[in-house]
């Protein structure tokens, strides 16, 4: 170990002023010091912070292009079929809520940064869900009313932090209900439709990090049961994806029609008829 600490100290100690700020911006003079300059690998407590920041930041990185893939999956089908409104409403309803209630208590942006990307992303989905689903005269009335909500959470003379801490508990719950009609369509429809399989599975190893950060850096019990619940039924879509990974939906197999069935020749009707008997010469008697 000291030979190791010998090897790395001479790097940590003359790194530039920059990097030096940011390191102890994200880990504090404390744990910069612990873990940069005295390379003091026994401090756990430090070691901790460092992964849960490290893997806030690997969070918030990847939650930039999360639903980017079922953005262009939208796009490029022109069509919204295995995809949920109403679970995207309620998710988007539950971020507002968990983006306000965070950014107003101070939280480290590192154990919520996401929410912000995600949101947006959810907004775009949500409009596209409408338009090709024939209703994009609403996609306008959705957004001003999302932008009116905003308003009002964010603004400290609209809502206290009291009553903001009763509208977490219940994005909690939003949160948990928005994942429930997703999961009931792809059971009735039997398939996935255009659910993008990389947004499934980054929001399942996206949520069971999010558990670990906010044990770490959060002491939040509201935060922490709704990421716990929502890993749960992460994990529910996760193995619907792989069950019905090449699996076609119940709308797409209606539009298999049957191959026609060939009608049977008709016989060839006879056009002989009787032939009948001329007049005979034949003298009688």
């Amino acid at each position: 170990m000291d030979a190791l600490r010998s090897a790395i100290q001479p790097i940590t100690h003359n790194l530039p002023g920059p990097i030096r700020d940011l390191g102890t911006s994200i880990i504090g003079d404390e744990c910069y010091k612990a873990l940069l300059l005295d390379v003091d690998v026994e401090n756990t407590a430090c070691i901790k912070l460092a992964v849960s920041k490290g893997l806030g930041i690997g969070i918030i990185g990847a939650s930039s292009i999360v639903k980017v893939p079922q953005i262009l999956k939208l796009v490029g089908s022109q069509s919204a079929d295995g995809v949920s409104f109403l679970s995207y409403v309620l998710e988007t309803s539950a971020y507002l809520i968990t983006l306000a209630y965070n950014f107003r208590n101070e939280f480290p942006f590192s154990t919520y940064g996401e929410t912000a990307l995600i949101l947006g992303q959810n907004i775009i989905i949500s409009v596209l869900i409408l338009n090709y689903s024939g209703r994009a005269a609403l996609a306008a009335i959705f957004v001003a009313v999302l932008a009116a909500a905003g308003g009002a959470l964010f603004t400290e003379g609209v809502l206290d932090l009291k009553l903001l801490s009763y509208l977490q508990a219940g994005a909690g719950v939003l949160g948990v209900a928005s994942k429930l009609p997703q999961i009931l369509a792809i059971a009735q429809q039997g398939g996935t439709g255009q659910l993008s399989a990389f947004t499934v599975f980054n929001y399942l190893a996206g949520s069971l990090s999010r558990i670990f950060t906010t044990l770490q850096e959060v002491d939040d019990k509201l935060i922490l049961y709704g990421f716990i619940s929502g890993f749960a039924l992460n994990a529910v879509l996760a193995t619907q994806m792989v069950y019905y990974w090449n699996a076609p939906s119940e709308k797409a197999k209606g539009k298999r029609k049957a191959a026609p069935v060939k009608a049977a020749p008709a016989e060839a009707k006879s056009s002989a008829t009787p032939t009948k008997k001329s007049p005979t010469t034949r003298r009688r008697g």
